[in-house]
């Protein structure tokens, strides 16, 4: 009788799929390292997305855009080696697939092969179709993403709600349908309307994650150092904090310090 250790059963596109058609609500964080990445996994998250927001989060800068397909692959790298569960999803970074369904086919194969990654991720509708249709017949499965895309941020200028009004509404509710029918098999919904939202999520048969999008969607996502608290200065209506680490991380340093100024550490039983 065999008494290694039982693999958890991978998390697919199909799962995904299942989970929709079954009503269990879809959850996903991101994350960028392999200590983060193989925490979030081993307490049940369903997808784990690298996202472009590593260059904020994790590189200080002040948008999304600064971020390489070479830094994402490395991010990419890390967090597959921590995962053993979750559906791993890789953002395709700024200007790496805009306008060249080439260029885009190309960095979806640098970040499947050289990651280890399960799927990937693009902003737009209509105008990346191409690109869109491109990847997946090289059989890499995407996940689109709708409402704020921040990659666009330079063209909207504002993180603002989007999809108000009825015209952005309606190129909304087409392009979900489109990349529906281009065969994505999942798409994000940022910061859009709740009711939106879930009109949108009733008329496609694939999932729709949200994020700022209200319940109405089939599963929800938050970036990690967000919900853990880390960052502090970013607070939008959508975001609920899970714990407050910064506090602790912050108390554990004054601490650590401390000790050390006053040679309690390392005491007689932590030297050799």
């Amino acid at each position: 009788m065999s008494t290694g250790t039982v693999q958890p059963k991978r998390v697919t596109t199909h799962t995904l799929q299942e989970m929709k058609a079954n009503g269990v609500k879809i959850a996903m964080l991101t994350a960028y390292d392999f200590s983060l990445a193989r925490l979030v996994d081993a307490a049940g998250i369903d997808v784990i997305l690298v996202g472009d927001s590593a260059s904020n989060v994790m590189a200080g800068h002040e948008t999304t855009l600064p971020i390489t397909l070479d830094q994402m692959i490395y991010h990419a790298s890390s967090v597959v080696r921590g995962v053993q569960r979750a559906l791993v999803v890789v953002d395709l970074p700024f200007g790496t697939y805009q306008g060249n369904t080439k260029g885009a086919l190309n960095s979806a194969i640098r970040i499947m092969k050289e990651s280890g990654a399960h799927a990937v991720k693009l902003e737009g509708g209509r105008e990346v179709i191409g690109g869109i249709e491109r990847i997946l017949s090289a059989g890499i499965p995407v996940m689109g993403h709708l409402g704020l895309t921040p990659q666009s941020i330079y063209k909207f200028g504002t993180y603002v709600v989007r999809a108000r009004e009825e015209a952005e509404a309606l190129r909304l509710r087409e392009d979900a349908r489109m990349l529906e029918e281009a065969g994505c098999f999942a798409i994000v919904l940022e910061k859009i309307p709740a009711s939106l939202a879930a009109e949108v999520a009733a008329s496609v048969s694939i999932p729709v994650i949200g994020i700022g999008a209200g319940q109405g969607v089939d599963g929800q996502v938050l970036v990690l150092h967000d919900m853990l608290g880390i960052n502090k200065e970013f607070n939008p209506r959508f975001l609920r904090r899970y714990a407050a680490l910064h506090d602790v991380i912050t108390g554990a340093v004054e601490g650590y310090v401390k000790d050390v100024r006053s040679r309690d550490f390392p005491s007689a039983d932590e030297q050799y």
